[in-house]
């Protein structure tokens, strides 16, 4: 698939900017991306955006973002076009790009964490800004940082792998050109498919974290439900501390 580049005069609109309100921006190939906005408080705290696993939206991060807040960090949660429905939050783009008759593959989503990359560094002036990926976008946030190294600032990756190539590059090739901090987590059985991307990185400043037990896939490690959550958020908050 080829990958787009979002142009910096592309439309934006946005709805409010209030914690947890709505915002809207528009993909390169004219599709309308939905989001959440969270905010501290502070314009100018570092930003995080949240890019959720298969067959979710946005709603996968309704308790993460407001914690992540707490820490002192500003979010976009994104509903990238491939995906579906989590936590009663129906993925809005994805419900477009159908109607639109648009692909909806995971590499078909690419554009779409492209456009909310460049809103908030562009229509939020964001200063410093750290993507974060939850299963098929936790491969796609290292492409993401490869092709915008001045960009982002940082990646934290739940459960990321060898899951598709783009360009002819797997993502262990992506993950070569990236220099930014570095930090993947994932369930104890899923290590040897993110093995490979973790040896690729060349930046100096990478970790990880496997969790005693089996562990939960993509970003839901982090949910109060799940056991082990506890572990999961002491690695992403001394990961993040770097950042503050």
């Amino acid at each position: 698939m080829k990958l787009f580049i979002v142009l910096t005069g592309l439309f934006f609109t946005l709805v409010s900017a209030a914690p947890g309100q709505t915002v809207t921006f528009v993909s390169p190939d004219g599709l309308t991306v939905t989001a959440d906005l969270y905010m501290t408080g502070n314009k100018k705290a570092p930003f995080i955006i949240l890019y959720h696993q298969a067959r979710y939206s946005r709603g996968e991060y309704l308790e993460i973002a407001p914690k992540l807040n707490t820490l002192g960090f500003n979010c976009l949660a994104v509903d990238q076009r491939s995906g579906d429905k989590v936590n009663h939050v129906p993925n809005e783009t994805h419900a477009r790009a159908v109607q639109k008759s648009l692909g909806t593959e995971y590499v078909d989503a690419f554009p779409d964490m492209e456009a909310a990359l460049l809103y908030t560094k562009n229509k939020l002036d964001a200063d410093k800004i750290i993507v974060w990926g939850s299963s098929y976008s936790s491969a796609l946030v290292f492409v993401l940082a490869s092709k915008y190294p001045d960009t982002a600032d940082g990646i934290l990756s739940f459960s990321p792998g060898n899951y598709f190539e783009l360009e002819g590059k797997s993502v262990s090739d992506y993950a070569e050109a990236v220099d930014c901090p570095v930090f993947i987590t994932s369930t104890r059985s899923e290590e040897e498919s993110w093995r490979p991307v973790y040896d690729h990185l060349k930046t100096k400043n990478k970790t990880y974290y496997l969790p005693e037990d089996e562990g939960f896939h993509g970003s839901k490690a982090l949910w109060e439900k799940n056991e082990g959550q506890e572990g999961y958020w002491k690695a992403v908050e001394e990961f993040l501390g770097e950042f503050k």
